[in-house]
């Protein structure tokens, strides 16, 4: 019995020290300090509560580990007249804050927010957490341990708030979409995390069907990772709405790529947020857009559509449907895997903060 006591602990003590060994692998180069931000942007958890932020203005992505790795409670998360709250919380009025950027870690199940006050240049930036209780609170960028890469060649100008437009942590990589100053500007960026320096990324040249032509110009908008047939792709959506794909292994640095346009969704719309899921067995994909509504999108034959490469006067490719009873939803994040959370505006202006069954 004493023999089978020391091979427990023994047992359990290699698991701890295994666990200390990949968190101190994903805080290498970190530094204690304050994160110089100059905008906050898109938002992205890795695994141990690891927060990948944006920042367009400075073309810099910031690590940071924010410590949040308790799991709260499995409650529904839910704030009404959350951008009054805010706003309560900044010293301004409601109108006066913009929420940029909505995810969730789930390593804890809470939710962060990117919250500007203000606009244009001297628009100031906070990141802000919700638990479970519907309590906000600051989280506070002073003396946490970060790491940063810039990137190079981004955007500039009037295209620098599109430097950086989405991010999704992948295996060990993060991947980064956004604008770069080239002649073929959009692209995407794979960085090894802990972080190495950012490369130039590979371009990604679409077939737009509203547009009927080829692009290299027009910014991914979001996108999420998605296997297909055992090959890891991103899926990406661009405004007007087309839904691409393109193979993860084909994003080599400096290269130019064709991603393959599987779904016209409709133009005069602009994609917010998506998130893959399942449901009965079938993956979705839940894209929030600005004047489409809630679309879930069947992924059924995805490897087998046809690529769209004529002009299409509306939809085409992958069909969707719209979730008709959610409406004015800005913002969309998967709180696990059978609820999202939404950021919806209603009629009247007042925003909450929801949890809906996925559909």
């Amino acid at each position: 019995m004493l023999s089978r006591t020391r091979i427990a602990l023994a047992a359990l003590l290699a698991t701890a020290l295994l666990a200390g060994t990949a968190q101190a692998a994903l805080t290498d180069g970190m530094k204690k300090g304050t994160p110089e931000l100059k905008s906050i942007g898109p938002l992205a958890f890795g695994p141990e509560g690891i927060l990948f932020v944006g920042d367009p203005q400075s073309a810099t992505i910031f690590a940071i580990d924010t410590g949040d790795v308790k799991a709260d409670s499995n409650d529904a998360l839910n704030i009404k007249g959350i951008d009054e709250k805010i706003a309560g919380m900044l010293g301004t009025e409601a109108k006066q804050i913009m929420i940029n950027s909505l995810t969730v870690n789930p390593a804890s199940g809470r939710a962060y927010l990117a919250v500007s006050r203000g606009r244009g240049a001297n628009a100031t930036s906070v990141i802000l957490r919700a638990d479970r209780k519907g309590d906000l609170q600051e989280f506070a960028l002073k003396d946490v341990m970060f790491s940063q890469t810039m990137l190079p060649n981004a955007a500039e100008g009037r295209g620098r708030q599109e430097a950086i437009t989405s991010l999704a942590h992948y295996k060990d990589k993060l991947f980064v979409a956004g604008l770069s100053n080239e002649e073929f500007a959009s692209r995407f960026r794979a960085i090894p995390f802990p972080f190495a320096d950012a490369d130039k990324g590979t371009t990604v040249e679409i077939f737009h069907g509203s547009h009927g032509r080829f692009e290299t110009n027009a910014p991914i908008r979001t996108f999420v990772p998605f296997d297909i047939k055992g090959e890891a792709h991103l899926l990406a959506a661009y405004t007007c709405t087309p839904l691409v794909k393109v193979s993860i292994s084909d994003l080599k640095p400096g290269q130019r790529v064709k991603g393959t346009t599987v779904a016209e969704l409709g133009n005069r719309n602009r994609p917010l947020d998506m998130i893959v899921y399942q449901k009965g067995g079938k993956d979705y994909i839940l894209m929030a857009n600005s004047s489409r509504g809630l679309m879930k999108i069947t992924t059924d034959n995805i490897d087998k559509v046809e690529a769209i490469t004529e002009r299409v006067s509306d939809k085409a490719g992958l069909t969707y449907e719209t979730i008709a009873d959610l409406k004015g939803v800005q913002h969309l994040a998967k709180l696990d895997k059978d609820r999202a959370l939404v950021l919806v505006r209603a009629e009247k202006g007042a925003m909450s903060l929801d949890t809906i069954d996925l559909p």
